[in-house]
């Protein structure tokens, strides 16, 4: 795209071409009449459309456009459009902005104040096809993830001293990104790049739109799930799905510009030191205290490993979630949505940053994401990391394995829509509902419960596993595998007749269910002719021993920080 149609000739700045509309209230962007819009180059996205083609101007669909202004000809006087004061309330802050890369994606949602239609912008993002390994479609009415990644591929000038010299693009900080269904709530889950894992084989379209199969690897770091061998990112959502058992709806992708090109977008980003730091690798010279970083300070300060804790992965995880809070923190100030010129550098700069999945690779699509994760409260959203232990495996410690203590019940809870800051809160609120009732009641012997077992959308195998925990740790005996449910479910539920709750509770109880996963209605009949209650596995199920509902087991018990909070690294 040329410098003219993205509003940037003749050294003119974006921010100078945004007019306030006393019409509408609203910023928009006007550019020289000799100037029309150009259709959006497709060899960057699919199905985007093209723009508008009004000389001088980008139109919001829908809304006329009024007559350019000629440059150098004097603007009305602010607040004149006959004797109508201009509106400088909310609707006058309207800018599109999207979060472009690793740390940019949480931060512009939350400090996002709206948006105006700038077809230009789709222009800027980048698409991959991930096929089945997304969801497709964005819904704005269901809970969503979406995983976060920054790789270490030396593109863009300034980054040859970063990352590995011929890297091909590992993930090199990865961030999985759960926003709630009810938008209370998110968590912000980091994944370490020396977490051993197994990847599963991936489908990839290649360039020329044939499919590959890219073998997998059995007990291999993380970070080669992207890049190595031609993996996409679609590869490391799958090896995210199968590690965690959170299922992945998107992708968002971005290199190391993102972090210096948003930070300077913004005018820099305050972050606490509680020692003063003097990195020879990183060059990173920043005194204790508060101090303010952007471009290069900000990507030397989100990188560097041998300043702060043990001078490993894990400490500089908790440096970059410090980082990503304070950021958040500085779009949601005033200072920021009030100012037209940083609201557009930012847009430009997050933008030209940006890969994702087909399904968010339009414009119109990712202001729907901002506007929904706008609405989380910065106090309720969670930083925490995939909890963790040395690998047993090696003597001179490297890489680590889950905790098989305590990550299962923090993915239950963040596949089970659960908040880490708002759970004793949603527990109540919960008791308070109608469904809530369902659980309350007689409940019949575990011998006298008869249910059959249905995998809905469970990992392979999870029937016949949670057929195993009833039968012989719970004297369930009255238990059958029924295999696969005619339809896919998001959550696990259990059918069953009126004259059965006591049965129904009694299951419930056993296996932590909630009264919104008890489903009144009718009986079943097993494979003998009997009545029977059904339990269908959704995906939100990921091992046999674990509760069906994550609040049930209440919060994991893992290190974790909020938004709203200023912490010093150290």
């Amino acid at each position: 795209m040329d410098a003219q149609s993205r509003g940037r000739a003749d050294n003119v700045d974006p921010a100078d071409q945004w007019i306030l509309n006393p019409a509408t209230g609203e910023y928009e962007l006007r550019l020289g009449p000799s100037a029309p819009q150009s259709p959006v180059p497709g060899p960057r996205h699919s199905g985007h459309h093209a723009y508008d083609a009004v000389p001088g101007r980008t139109r919001a669909p829908g809304r006329e456009v009024p007559p350019p202004r000629r440059r150098g000809a004097p603007a009305a006087p602010p607040g004149r459009r006959g004797d109508r004061p201009a509106q400088r309330g909310p609707r006058a802050r309207k800018a599109l902005l999207w979060a472009g890369g690793t740390m940019a994606f949480v931060v512009l949602a939350t400090g996002t104040a709206g948006y105006v239609y700038l077809k230009h912008l789709e222009g800027n993002v980048h698409t991959t096809d991930v096929g089945d390994a997304g969801s497709g479609d964005f819904s704005k009415d269901e809970a969503f993830d979406i995983l976060v990644l920054g790789t270490d591929k030396r593109t863009g000038s300034g980054n040859e001293g970063y990352g590995d010299k011929d890297s091909v693009g590992h993930a090199d900080t990865t961030i999985l990104l759960h926003v709630s269904k009810d938008r209370t709530n998110a968590t912000a889950l980091s994944i370490p790049r020396d977490l051993i894992v197994d990847i599963p084989d991936c489908p990839t379209k290649l360039e020329d739109g044939t499919e590959k199969v890219i073998p997998g690897l059995q007990g291999a770091r993380f970070n080669r799930s992207l890049g190595e061998g031609g993996r996409d990112p679609g590869c490391t959502m799958r090896t995210v799905e199968e590690a965690t058992g959170i299922s992945v709806d998107h992708f968002m992708m971005a290199d190391f510009n993102a972090v210096k090109t948003l930070t300077t977008a913004v005018d820099g980003v305050k972050v606490c030191l509680e020692h003063a730091v003097d990195d020879k690798q990183s060059k990173l010279k920043l005194p204790a205290g508060e101090s303010t970083v952007a471009g290069e300070d900000a990507l030397a300060f989100v990188r560097t490993r041998h300043s702060f804790g043990n001078e490993g992965d894990l400490d500089r995880i908790k440096v970059q979630q410090h980082f990503l809070a304070s950021l958040m923190r500085k779009m949601s100030s005033s200072d920021t949505l009030t100012s037209p010129t940083r609201l557009v550098k930012l847009a430009e700069a997050a933008t030209d940053a940006l890969t994702v999945d087909t399904g968010i690779g339009k414009v119109s699509t990712l202001k729907d994401v901002a506007l929904e994760l706008k609405k989380v409260p910065t106090k309720n959203i969670s930083f925490t990391t995939v909890p963790v232990k040395d690998n047993p495996a090696e003597t001179v410690k490297a890489t680590v394995v889950l905790d098989e203590a305590k990550a299962p019940q923090l993915f239950a809870a963040i596949a089970n829509d659960v908040s880490l800051t708002e759970v004793e809160q949603q527990e109540k609120k919960e008791k308070k509902t109608a469904v809530a009732a369902r659980l309350k009641g007689p409940k019949a012997e575990a011998s006298e419960v008869r249910v059959r077992v249905f995998n809905g959308g469970a990992p392979s195998g999870s029937a016949q596993d949670m057929l195993n925990r009833l039968q012989l740790e719970e004297g369930v005996s009255k238990s059958e595998n029924a295999g696969n449910a005619p339809k896919t479910l998001k959550k696990t539920t259990l059918e069953y007749a009126p004259d059965q709750a006591d049965q129904a509770r009694r299951l419930a109880d056993i296996l932590g269910l909630s009264g919104s996963g008890m489903k009144p209605g009718e009986s079943a009949t097993n494979a003998q002719g009997l009545p029977t209650m059904t339990l269908t596995l959704g995906e939100d199920f990921t091992d046999a021993g674990a509760q069906l509902d994550g609040s049930a087991a209440g919060a994991p018990d893992v290190e974790k920080s909020t938004a709203d909070k200023v912490e010093c690294a150290s």
